[in-house]
């Protein structure tokens, strides 16, 4: 599980976050994780594969799967002094036919608030 700090990480898929500025590029990271099927889930998969329907053992796990790996990426950008990362991306794929590893990646930066974007205080006395 992640800790409260790397929970501070600004993670986006996108080239730049609006209102910062990137002061340091700290390097690619990712967050990998596999996992493995159980007997029961793959039994009920291979029903709804016969008779149709979404399979809800397999999509709570992927997206357990998805927000862990998220979790691995933030904790690689903190070890690395990065305060966010950029162009985040997921991968997935089966290894045999009982797992399956999620992997979140992306570029590890320091960024810092641009000055147009910094609290301005009031300076009319009010």
């Amino acid at each position: 599980m992640g800790t409260n700090m790397d929970q501070n990480i600004i993670v986006v898929t996108t080239n730049n976050i609006p209102g910062y500025e990137v002061t340091e590029v700290c390097g690619e990271v990712f967050g990998l994780i596999v996992r493995s099927r159980n007997l029961f889930s793959n039994i009920g998969a291979g029903f709804r594969t016969i008779f149709g329907g979404e399979v809800r053992g397999y999509t709570k796990l992927l997206a357990d799967t998805r927000n862990q790996a998220l979790e691995r990426l933030r904790g690689e950008a903190q070890a690395k002094g990065a305060n966010a990362v950029l162009m985040v991306r997921f991968d997935s794929g089966d290894i045999g036919q009982q797992m399956n590893e999620v992997v979140a990646y992306g570029t590890a930066v320091k960024v810092r608030p641009t000055e147009s974007s910094a609290p301005r205080q009031d300076q009319s006395g009010m």
